[in-house]
């Protein structure tokens, strides 16, 4: 006998419908898309369907490790907090809350609890050593979104349904499913876009499958997208096809100013570096211009690069400036169901790191620097660190020495469901429920949608004994890092966090509680607790909410609960200029520290283009960073961690299609087999990410099997651009030799 439950698929940031049957014994016999979904409509990728291997991964800790003798050992959930306790207070008293440093991963914003729970930690901490995934990948995008909207979350996102035009950058979304993009079946949407009449272009150094696909594919050469996109601005300007639109006249200043930077990169002059023939620029530019309904992204390849927050910055100032920002079929900005805690005016750099002096921003420092902080003595030397479902030796630049630094740190504990190569370390771990056993709702991903839409799946099947929630383990550390001894009362923590939650939103203007009474909105969420107990406070101070009786039929946790297959909310709407909270209220084209960069910018453009190889990623649709990858299902087949090589680079060094070779750069080599490919332009290699698990220690028996190697190795943590401090991992200038 099987029963069937509705989720949405937390694995990657598609958020798609799933159809799961689980037998009596509550384990998954089956997992198919829900047709039914609002959003999805029944779309499944590889990675969603073996949601079931990955519950039963035997790999998978069901009880915590302290560190005894040297060696991880099962050990109980008191004896773990304990542990904890003892070691990190100590070192708090000692040297103070910036000994203590917090990595905090990409699964993060796929779970509800990481989403709601990770904060009053942070707060209990005290520390302002924060890390994150988003300095290796994203970080560009949040700063130059808040010095344009005044918010680091206000990301314009493609109106995918409705353009007429996509201009994708250093993205392969057929592949990655989207990123800081939330859409379900990708590939069938890019397909509609064509059907319709509509055309793709594809800005990438390779033959992606997204390019593959595309009316038109220019490989750029890596880290040029910002030349070539000053290029276009540059022919927008000169052919007199600059035009805002009436709806964002009024709104955005800055304009003139732009105009004057882009003077140096004339199509002609930028050719040479970024490696797309003038004429092609300026077809791409008036294309732009004359589209009824177009929109440029940019992802991967244009943040992990030495300009990329100028890069992501121009993405942006082309959208505007061809009238495309804020209207149907452009880029567009999300209104999630959820409320949102009041836009204030965006900081950035308010601090800078102890040893190297990157800038903070969004409340961390660049991950490039984390080994500084550990190897650097000195007071604020970080001498102890709690990763939350992250893997930095895996995930972050210069992986090797980073690794080395955190086996000596005094104390490292992880929350994590498995020993990683950063677990390994671990004095405790402390591993979460499955993914069955939680409830979840999208956060992070309802505001990167292209359409409005709510979606709450509740846990499916019931906590192990003595296993606590997620949310439960985050309180926990929180009180303990506020000097409280285990065991600890996490209905009262979590009263407090209810508390300070309430309080917020009825102080909040915008918000449907705007100024009700604490106490008595308490009185109606009295029935739940810990993270839907939240939820739904938000969903109801909400854009949609029904504000605890004010607006009937909208929304709260009860009417999702209603709905297993979610609720749409409708297309996105224009949204400026109430999306905007810059100090002027309007967006600012030409902020000052990315109009400074320009001067950098230009000096690159007479760079000498040498003849020697840079290496850049790459996606695969059956992995999701360095995650996924113990999943037997997925890990089958083909090899997938191969270094890919233009036939003419190849047969220059002697290799061919298998031959292992040695790709070396400034910080470390690695040994891969070679696979031989004309989807690479000449002098361009390509290693895919989040490979490397095979090392002492780690206990992942089919990602250690299955091989791969780290490209991390090859990165130089001092490499950042120096705007945002995000590491640089594309366009990395390597040799290949055979092995």
């Amino acid at each position: 006998m099987t029963r069937t439950v509705i989720r949405t698929c937390p694995l990657c940031e598609a958020t798609c419908g799933l159809r799961i049957e689980l037998d009596d014994a509550d384990q998954v016999a089956s997992v198919r898309g829900d047709t039914e979904d609002v959003f999805s409509g029944g779309y499944l990728c590889p990675k969603g369907a073996t949601l079931g291997e990955l519950e039963a991964d035997p790999d998978r800790l069901t009880a915590p490790r302290v560190r005894r003798d040297g060696q991880l050992v099962e050990a109980g959930w008191q004896e773990a907090f304990e542990e904890v306790a003892s070691r990190l207070q100590a070192i708090q008293a000692e040297h103070g809350p910036d000994a203590v440093a917090v990595y905090l991963g990409n699964p993060n914003v796929h779970n509800l609890a990481g989403q709601l729970y990770v904060r009053p930690l942070l707060k209990a901490l005290r520390t302002t050593n924060l890390y994150s995934a988003s300095s290796v990948d994203q970080l560009p995008k949040h700063i130059s979104s808040g010095y344009l909207f005044g918010a680091p979350w206000a990301i314009p996102v493609p109106d995918l349904d409705r353009t007429d035009l996509l201009v994708v950058l250093g993205a392969n979304p057929r592949v990655s499913n989207g990123s800081l993009m939330t859409a379900p079946d990708l590939p069938g949407r890019l397909t509609a876009l064509r059907r319709r009449g509509g055309r793709l272009v594809v800005v990438d150094p390779a033959r992606t499958r997204t390019a593959e696909r595309a009316d038109l594919h220019l490989a750029v050469r890596p880290g040029t997208d910002a030349l070539l996109l000053f290029a276009v601005v540059h022919t927008l300007a000169e052919e007199g096809l600059i035009d805002v639109g009436d709806h964002l006249r009024d709104h955005v200043q800055g304009v003139d100013e732009v105009v004057a930077l882009a003077a140096p990169f004339a199509p002609e002059r930028v050719a040479p570096a970024c490696g797309i023939e003038a004429g092609a620029i300026r077809s791409l530019a008036r294309e732009l211009a004359e589209a009824e309904r177009a929109v440029v992204y940019g992802r991967l390849g244009t943040t992990t690069v030495a300009f990329g927050t100028t890069t992501s910055w121009l993405v942006d100032v082309v959208n505007v400036l061809t009238g495309n920002l804020d209207r149907p079929g452009g880029a567009m900005f999300p209104l999630p169901a959820h409320h949102r805690a009041p836009r204030r005016p965006f900081r950035h750099a308010r601090r800078h790191s102890r040893v190297r002096g990157l800038p903070e921003a969004i409340g961390e420092f660049p991950v490039a620097t984390l080994t500084d902080e550990i190897v650097t003595p000195g007071q604020g030397q970080v001498r102890a660190l709690i990763t939350i479902a992250g893997n930095p030796v895996v995930s972050t630049p210069d992986a090797a020495r980073l690794g080395a630094a955190i086996a000596g740190l005094d104390l490292v504990v992880a929350v994590d469901p498995y020993v990683t190569a950063t677990s390994r370390h671990a004095d405790v771990v402390l591993p979460p429920p499955r993914i069955l056993q939680r409830s979840h709702y999208d956060l992070a991903f309802s505001g990167l949608a292209i359409r409005n839409v709510a979606n709450h799946s509740p846990a499916a099947v019931p906590l192990d004994e003595g296993q606590p929630d997620e949310w439960e383990i985050l309180l926990t550390l929180a009180a303990i890092a506020l000097g409280q001894s285990p065991p600890i009362d996490v209905d009262a923590a979590d009263a407090f966090v209810l508390h300070q939650a309430l309080e917020s939103v009825v102080a909040d203007p915008s918000a449907r509680l705007a100024t009700r009474d604490v106490d008595e909105l308490r009185t109606h969420l009295a029935d739940r607790r810990g993270p839907e107990r939240l939820l739904d406070l938000l969903l109801r101070a909400g854009p949609y909410g029904d504000g605890f009786g004010t607006h009937e039929g909208g929304l709260s946790l009860a009417e999702l609960e209603a709905h297993p297959h979610g609720i749409d909310l409708g297309p996105l709407r224009p949204q400026v200029p109430e999306v905007v909270t810059t100090d002027s209220g309007r967006i600012e084209l030409a902020p000052e520290p990315l109009v400074a960069d320009v001067a950098r910018l230009e000096r690159h453009l007479d760079d000498t283009v040498g003849d020697g190889l840079v290496l850049i990623g790459r996606r695969h649709l059956r992995t999701n960073n360095s995650w996924s990858h113990n999943v037997a299902g997925l890990a089958k087949g083909q090899q997938l961690c191969t270094l890919q090589i233009h036939p003419d680079d190849a047969a220059e060094r002697g290799l061919t299609d298998g031959t292992e070779v040695v790709v070396r750069s400034t910080v470390g080599q690695v040994t891969v087999p070679v696979e031989v490919t004309d989807a690479l332009r000449r002098g361009v290699v390509s290693l895919p990410h989040g490979f490397g698990h095979d090392l002492d220690g780690v206990e992942l028996t089919v990602a250690r099997r299955a091989g791969g190697a780290n490209s991390n190795l090859l990165a130089d943590r001092q490499l950042v651009d120096p705007v945002s401090g995000n590491a640089v991992l594309n366009g990395l200038p390597v040799e290949v030799v055979p092995a």
